[in-house]
């Protein structure tokens, strides 16, 4: 049996791959395109994996005790073996005091400093008094415009906040004086210098008395620290030093050991400290640079899976469209002896050669894709949490050519998979019904996702349009048949000759107008679903939040107390921004999900804030222990008034909490609402973040704003990113294919033109084919992608799904001059009537 190494596949594949250059010249783009878009991702996700909170405040301390930073969630699924989830915390797990002197009996321990950090407000403690007409002079209120007008009341009453910390934990950086002396009293302080103060200046009221080195901080003394922290009996962190020549190993297998024969547990969920060294102490410091990299993990993994489904569907179109005009090449070479496998392994070499080096070429084009991306992200403040190192050591760089070789491998199955029966056309029975099954899957995906909700719903809509895609793709040929059969008598009637044209060469050629089809609802529906599905939630949380906030005052950086002292103000309620963790199990597998949620006054809820209440009354939120929860979570949970759920904090305490009332307008306000003080002490700083305010006669509502998650901008601008860059995957392949494919026309074309068709008859056939291929194309797109945004749009927000006229225009203008440049760019030539492009027999003489 003839190997597919032999002299004789070598040889066919060489001598097919200089006759077909122009063939493989468009699987050679769209190899090398994916190669870069993977290749980008990869480095991407080996730098995140790489990722580590930076270590600062605790460079000096080779072990630092904590409270555990991540909840856990274990359950058994249907059939398998236990399971655990995790998800990082935002607010701060706090250390018992007790756990100092512990520490400082530890043998090698030279000390064992606490440490904690909090806020210091400039002017928090006079802005009570001031009134309307004297806001802002000289206190450090500021007032702003985001209230309505006709009360005179100051539209943004604020205080300037400085991080602050005890001066005995600035030896664990270390920073040291560079002016003046520590502070001994209350009301002294020493500031870091990147506050720019001097010895003698007054901050936050407190006086000046050193400078030290290192950033914008208030140092104060350690009686006050604990003060103003806020929480007797328990510190956030405790900073080990060791003793001249301990090594770091043999200390923290002490203190471990010492923590446990303690029994120290944390003050939050009861779980035991840990002792982190290394890069694991940056997470102290810099709460939000951990669930941000598990965060960033999972979205450029699930990214990278749909890249992957689009470049397998891109390049199978291109793939099969290349060995299906040379189908007559492969029967002759089988008539005169050549086996099935050595036709497939020549095709398989082919393959292999041309996306070689076009994956070589991807590789090297996605390292600067990479570096714009990871600039993109750190030029944008605040995208990338404060401290959230994203290393990239030279050797990451190798990972593409892993990428490179993976993308090859793909080519290599997808040519073996279309040649797999080289010569034989058959009736394509095996064909429809797996396109028909993929549809039925389709459907029945997107129906899951209208019964659901959240990531479930979206994570369903995705599998619905994938599935339907790859079912349209199989199903192509029959579904140009089908459209080509309402349009032909209309083309045949009104179209004259070239419209005549058109009709017999889309009944001849139905398979050839499929491949042409597939890409163009590709990239119809892609963009819809990515465009419409941000678009749809964008505006229905905009709506509910403009419906929910009746609020005609808005104050920052102050308090609901300080606000109702105010002339003008009859109600005030303080807002609170913290998130919680809910554990379930779907199908058996644990789920955590981490969500937003407000804290607020029940009493003040009157006029400022509206969530829509369905059921219950919000008044209950005055007593301790209770929750209001959103319509869909309610529904999820089998949540009503006067049941309970369950959740764990922010700091991971676990909660259960009585539901008084379920609301609507949760895409605004989050899934629950809590009273704020059963959420302020498990914040890391339980300041409001926003004062909401009913006054006088003649204000109007202030500017809404939604509750979201932390991270949720960096999402969107990688989301953004990659939709361009798998969109322009996208739209490549509608024009590699239409350009693959008119190059197979040329001869066609000339034939037409010698048996007496004009030039403007050829173009005229070729312009109502475009329009054909883009109207259809359009349209299957929109049936594809609308069906799971419909089936998301009504689980998520009730309504129907929504595109900006801008985008949706855009959409069409890309596909309509993609699919033009595309038919007509290749043919020119021939459909023009020039020399060159007129196909002649070999050897025969031009006509006179």
């Amino acid at each position: 049996m003839s190997r597919p190494g032999n002299p004789a596949v070598r040889l066919l594949a060489a001598r097919s791959l200089r006759a077909h250059r122009k063939a493989w010249a468009a699987v050679f783009a769209a190899v090398a395109v994916t190669t870069a878009l993977l290749g980008a991702l990869a480095l991407a996700l080996g730098s995140t994996g790489l990722g580590h909170a930076r270590v600062e405040r605790y460079a000096a301390a080779p072990v630092v005790v904590a409270g555990d930073q991540e909840v856990r969630w274990t359950a058994t699924p249907w059939g398998g073996e236990p399971r655990t989830e995790t998800a990082g915390l935002t607010e701060r797990v706090r250390v018992p005091e007790a756990a100092v002197a512990v520490l400082r009996s530890v043998p090698g321990v030279r000390e064992a400093v606490p440490d904690d950090t909090f806020v210091v407000r400039e002017g928090a403690t006079d802005a009570a008094a001031e009134t309307a007409p004297g806001i802002g002079a000289g206190t450090g209120i500021r007032a702003g415009a985001e209230a309505g007008t006709g009360t005179g009341v100051p539209a943004d009453v604020g205080t300037r906040a400085y991080p602050g910390r005890s001066w005995e934990a600035a030896r664990l950086a270390p920073y040291r004086l560079i002016d003046g002396r520590g502070p001994r009293q209350a009301g002294e302080t020493v500031v870091g210098a990147g506050l720019g103060a001097a010895v003698g200046d007054t901050v936050a009221g407190h006086r000046v008395v050193g400078v030290a080195g290192g950033p914008a901080v208030l140092y104060v003394t350690a009686g006050e620290a604990r003060r103003l922290a806020g929480h007797p009996g328990a510190v956030d962190a405790v900073g080990v030093l060791a003793e001249p020549g301990v090594p770091v190993g043999t200390l923290h297998a002490r203190v471990r050991a010492a923590l446990d024969a303690a029994g120290l547990k944390d003050t939050a969920a009861g779980q035991p400290l840990r002792a982190l060294t290394g890069d694991g102490r940056g997470g102290v410091e810099h709460l939000g640079a951990p669930p941000a990299r598990t965060e960033l993990l999972r979205l450029l993994a699930a990214v990278s899976g749909t890249v992957v489904l689009v470049a397998v569907l891109v390049l199978a179109s291109l793939v099969a469209q290349a060995l299906q005009q040379r189908a007559a090449e492969r029967e002759l070479l089988l008539s005169v002896g050549a086996t099935p496998r050595q036709v497939r392994g020549a095709a398989g070499r082919e393959a292999a050669r041309v996306a070689g080096a076009a994956a070589l070429l991807g590789a090297l084009a996605s390292v600067p894709v990479f570096l714009t991306l990871w600039s993109a992200l750190r030029a944008r403040a605040g995208v990338v949490p404060e401290g959230l190192e994203l290393p990239t050591p030279p050797w990451l760089f190798a990972a593409v050519l892993a990428v490179a070789a993976l993308v090859v491998g793909i080519t290599r199955l997808v040519v073996l998979f279309a040649a797999r029966r080289p010569g034989r056309a058959g009736k394509g029975g095996a064909r429809r019904v797996a396109g028909l099954v993929l549809l039925v899957l389709g459907v029945g995906s997107a129906g899951t996702a209208a019964i659901q909700g959240g990531d479930a719903a979206a994570a369903a809509a995705g599998a619905a349009t994938v599935t339907l895609v790859a079912g349209c793709a199989l199903l192509g040929p029959w579904i140009a048949r089908a459209a080509m059969t309402v349009l032909d008598r209309p083309l045949r009637w009104f179209g004259g000759a070239p419209g005549r044209l058109t009709a017999a060469g889309a009944a001849a050629h139905s398979r050839r107008l499929g491949a042409a089809l597939v890409p163009v609802v590709l990239v119809t529906s892609f963009a819809l679903v990515q465009l419409s599905a941000g678009a749809t939630m964008e505006r229905a949380a905009a709506a509910q939040a403009r419906a929910a906030t009746t609020a005609g005052l808005a104050f920052s950086g102050t308090t609901a107390e300080r606000v109702r002292e105010l002339p003008g103000v009859d109600t005030a309620t303080d807002v609170l921004r913290s998130t919680v963790v809910l554990a379930r199990t779907e199908a058996g597998t644990p789920r955590l999900d981490r969500l937003p949620v407000l804290g607020v006054d029940a009493e003040g809820l009157a006029g400022t804030l509206d969530p829509g209440v369905v059921a219950g009354d919000l008044a209950g939120l005055a007593a301790a222990g209770t929750v209001a929860v959103g319509a869909d979570m309610a529904d999820s949970l089998g949540a009503k008034p006067g049941s309970t759920v369950e959740l764990r904090l922010g700091d991971g305490t676990p909660k259960r909490l009585r539901v008084v009332a379920v609301y609507e307008r949760s895409l605004a306000l989050g899934e629950f609402l809590l009273p704020k003080g059963e959420l302020a002490p498990h914040m890391s700083d339980p300041y409001p973040a926003r004062v909401l305010a009913a006054g006088s006669a003649g204000t109007s509502p202030v500017a809404p704003e939604s509750v979201t998650l932390p991270g949720a901008e960096l999402n969107g601008i990688v989301s953004g990113g990659i939709v361009v860059a798998i969109g322009g995957l996208t739209v490549l392949s509608v024009l590699s294919t239409l350009a693959l494919i008119g190059a197979g026309r040329r001869g066609e074309l000339g034939l037409l033109r010698q048996v007496g068709a004009s030039a403007g008859q050829l173009r005229r056939m070729l312009g109502l084919e475009a329009g054909f291929l883009t109207a259809t194309g359009l349209l299957v797109g929109l049936v594809v992608g609308a069906l799971p945004l419909t089936a998301f749009a009504r689980a998520l927000t009730g309504g129907l799904p929504y595109l900006p006229p801008a985008q949706a225009a855009a959409i069409a203008g890309v596909v309509l001059v993609t699919v033009v440049a595309g038919v007509f760019l290749p043919v020119s030539r021939a459909a023009s009537g020039r020399r060159g492009g007129v196909w002649r027999p070999k050897g025969a003489r031009p006509r006179r």
